[in-house]
């Protein structure tokens, strides 16, 4: 899905206003502690940027829905022609909701706590009868990658890729482990909004908080950005392959830990055979746990098709080049 063409006059001029400075730098990129599809561990360089201080918020993705009139992925139905065969439940406006077993299960079946949920979008985090009150200042979810795209370009921003995205994610610690060093919890304090527990059914909310979290709940980088670990995924704009050293060129599919599968996707499979190409989040969320999703870390990347969206995934934009001085 492409996002849709503005139809407001009234798009707001770009400023640096709740952004940070990101300045240019080599570092080294991936790890080779963790998956495999972080490897191999190089050098890269990248210019210096302006970054969304925080991920886009619903109250901030509210605005922009009022001023263009942008509709979903999630809030639109998909053409029964262009799916034949497939499930009709599945046809409907949804998007896919996280809901905890009451105990353990195997972690090889996420439909144990996954589901698609007709009604689902970023209006209805938790499906019809949901909504955002009090959430304002959450990051926005269920946001496809043509969402994310639409509204950068509705704010005269853009997406990062995904070496600006980890860049700014190390905050100037170049090869740390975590966005603020090397140990997960100093002094037994959470530095993130993520799972501890048994993941899916135990979630002990050390770090206070159950799904997500007020952006900024946690203590900024060295670049001054909050929530680069935990909360939400966030979109980046090189596709996603098995490892770093062919990023954005090598279409092939990757295998998904922590992302269910759209089933409109799925349809698409099932139907053509087609291979569909996966973006690069990057970040981790409040569902990643050491016993499932250990990707709360700037190095982790996952896969997602684009038109999948999810009550964990959201985005922050960047505006290249023109630093501190002429901001």
């Amino acid at each position: 899905m492409q996002p849709q063409p503005l139809t407001s006059s009234s798009r707001p001029t770009t400023s640096r206003k709740n952004m940070s400075w990101v300045p240019g730098g080599t570092f080294w990129m991936g790890s080779e502690d963790f998956y495999p599809e972080e490897r191999p561990v190089h050098q890269v360089h990248v210019d210096g940027f302006w970054m969304d201080t925080h991920p886009v918020t619903v109250a901030e993705f509210r605005r922009f829905v009022k001023d263009t009139g942008h509709v979903t992925v999630a809030e639109t139905a998909p053409d029964p022609a262009d799916y034949p065969g497939a499930d009709p439940t599945a046809l409907v406006p949804g998007s896919l909701v996280f809901t905890p077993p009451p105990g353990p299960v195997s972690l090889d079946d996420y439909t144990r706590w996954w589901s698609w949920t007709p009604g689902a979008d970023w209006r209805h985090p938790e499906g019809p009868g949901s909504n955002v009150g009090g959430r304002e200042r959450h990051p926005v979810t269920h946001i496809a990658y043509a969402d994310a795209l639409a509204y950068a370009q509705w704010a005269g921003k853009e997406l990062p890729t995904e070496a600006e995205w980890e860049f700014a994610a190390r905050g100037g610690l170049d090869r740390a482990t975590y966005v603020w060093g090397d140990e997960f919890a100093p002094g037994g304090r959470q530095q993130a909004n993520t799972w501890q527990g048994q993941f899916p059914w135990q979630n002990l909310v050390e770090d206070g908080f159950a799904g997500t979290s007020p952006v900024g709940s946690f203590r900024p980088n060295g670049y001054g950005l909050v929530d680069m670990a935990g909360n939400v995924w966030e979109w980046t704009t090189d596709f996603h392959t098995g490892d770093h050293s062919t990023s954005g060129r090598n279409l092939a599919p990757a295998s998904s830990c922590c992302i269910p599968r759209n089933p409109r996707v799925e349809a698409a499979i099932t139907r053509d055979g087609e291979v569909y190409p996966r973006r690069v989040i990057k970040g981790g969320s409040h569902l990643c746990a050491p016993n499932y999703c250990l990707r709360y870390r700037p190095a982790a990347r996952q896969g997602e098709t684009e038109e999948t969206s999810t009550c964990h995934v959201g985005f922050r934009c960047i505006v290249r080049g023109d630093g501190p001085q002429q901001g």
